[in-house]
């Protein structure tokens, strides 16, 4: 594994194969790590290796990562800290599959710079469904976690922190569902059905992204390899 810094930020990250590149946004709410992925139903890092140049990181305060917490800290923070470590490999444009948190870390850097996101795949996104409660409690339980490591935040930092992700009334939180159908990124969804990702978080983003398509069963044994199929065609087929 490296190591990128940027300022006071610390990236840890893998990379692995070679080709067209895929950077890769782990499960795990905030402390979506790289180990995160030997949990999903199949690990996109030995799926897409032989095919595509893979880049998976730790993002900010998860795993191996570190960066000061301030108030203004939300999904800008997260983006930004993306597209240094991409600038920093020499990166311009790419695919990105995320999970989970994933799925709004994806809606945020197509949001922010379109004309770099070759394709998307989003398994499983977050979304707000009567959930809000979940979301608020895992962060309050990040933040607990991390305290005493993080001495330049104060409550009030926590506090805005806290807010700016979870705040709002947008139903994939990073991104307004009116944006999102200005995105000419092709995108493939997975879909969620859990109470973290309600199946309608899945359906409002293929309702809404003018080029998303839906999968809708990819977990169980029988349906994964024409899942994993389907996500490496799709992938293949828009690397340009």
């Amino acid at each position: 594994m490296s190591t990128f810094e940027h300022g006071e930020l610390t990236i840890h990250y893998e990379e692995t194969g070679s080709g067209f590149p895929v950077l890769l946004l782990a499960p795990g709410g905030l402390s979506s790590a790289i180990d995160l992925w030997d949990r999903a139903p199949w690990n996109p890092v030995e799926q897409l290796s032989p095919h595509f140049r893979v880049i998976a990181m730790d993002q900010r305060n998860a795993g191996r990562s570190f960066a000061p917490v301030h108030a203004s800290d939300g999904w800008p923070s997260y983006t930004a800290d993306q597209l240094a470590l991409l600038d920093h490999l020499g990166v311009d444009r790419f695919h990105v599959l995320g999970m989970c948190i994933g799925g709004a870390f994806i809606l945020s850097l197509i949001h922010t710079a379109p004309e770099r996101v070759a394709a998307a795949v989003a398994l499983q996104p977050i979304g707000l469904e009567g959930n809000r409660d979940l979301f608020l409690t895992a962060f309050d339980t990040f933040a607990d976690d991390r305290r005493d490591a993080h001495p330049e935040a104060g409550p009030e930092d926590w506090a805005g922190f806290r807010d700016n992700l979870y705040g709002g009334d947008d139903v994939l939180w990073s991104v307004p569902g009116s944006e999102i159908a200005a995105f000419p990124t092709p995108i493939l969804v997975l879909m969620g059905d859990d109470e973290h990702h309600p199946q309608s978080a899945s359906r409002h983003l293929v309702e809404r992204a003018p080029n998303a398509s839906l999968v809708e069963s990819w977990k169980s044994e029988a349906d994964r390899p024409a899942a994993r199929e389907a996500v490496e065609k799709f992938l293949a087929g828009h690397s340009t």
